[in-house]
């Protein structure tokens, strides 16, 4: 079984504890294994295999501009369906070359990341490469639909960004003050994609930069199971419609540095 670990460990990185286990479980039932959540914890820590949390962190928000911010459209609202809500966010990525910048775009329903792009600048046109990418899955009239949501970064609220969503006619709603919490989904994917698949990940070029999110992303959205998603991949939970059944449980105290996630 450990070896299966170290597989699945090489494919999805720093995954937490839960959904190795979650992966893990129909095989081990197969293989007449019995093995509860709390004892492959057990065996993981023995062997060294738990992921503990790192914490490092670099500005990529500049929020003092001249262009209009917009109100938050989405404080009090849970999404019930794909392309409901879409949050955007960038986020640093600390390589052998230095600082990189990851713009994500996800849905809110299902947690699929719908566009990305990584460049060595903050320039706005980054930014919108990741929009684009994800316009192209859907059509004007789910546009019409669609509340896109961001923190009030100059990038989201340049006139070249909301020139490319304005053809669909998609809402535009921002954060309202610093609290992470106004944009926690965007900020928990960016984790997720950072530290469980590309923290180990050596780059030495803008090329490979991309071709590792690139992996991360299909890794993250075809294979990787979602708590807030009822342990679907988010490819999966993006088929789906309605309340999706959330798997949030806190297992270990809060000063336990240890992610099971």
């Amino acid at each position: 079984m450990l070896e299966q670990v170290a597989q699945l460990r090489k494919e999805h990185g720093r995954m937490g504890g839960r959904k190795l286990y979650h992966l893990l479980e129909q095989d081990l039932r197969q293989q007449g294994i019995k093995l509860g959540r709390d004892a492959l914890f057990s065996l993981l820590a023995a062997h060294n295999l738990l992921i503990r949390k790192r914490r490092r962190k670099a500005l990529t928000t500049f929020s003092r501009h001249r262009f209009r911010k917009y109100p938050n459209l989405i404080r009090d609202l849970t999404p019930l369906r794909p392309n409901q809500v879409w949050v955007a966010d960038i986020t640093y990525w600390f390589t052998q070359t230095g600082c990189l910048y990851i713009s994500l775009l996800t849905d809110a329903y299902s947690r699929r990341i719908m566009g990305f792009a990584v460049a060595d600048t903050l320039a706005t046109v980054h930014a919108r490469r990741a929009l684009e990418m994800a316009l192209r899955q859907i059509s004007k009239r789910a546009g019409s639909q669609l509340i896109h949501h961001s923190d009030r970064g100059i990038q989201y609220c340049s006139q070249e960004y909301l020139d490319t969503l304005a053809p669909f006619r998609i809402q535009v709603s921002m954060t309202e003050n610093s609290d992470p919490l106004e944009n926690a989904i965007a900020e928990r994917v960016n984790g997720i994609i950072k530290e469980e698949y590309l923290s180990q990940q050596p780059v030495y070029s803008l090329r490979e930069a991309e071709q590792h999110l690139e992996q991360a992303v299909f890794l993250y959205n075809y294979k990787r199971p979602h708590l807030s998603c009822d342990m679907q991949s988010p490819n999966q939970a993006h088929t789906s419609w309605g309340p999706l059944e959330r798997r949030w449980k806190n297992y270990y105290k809060p000063s336990t540095p240890v992610s099971a996630e």
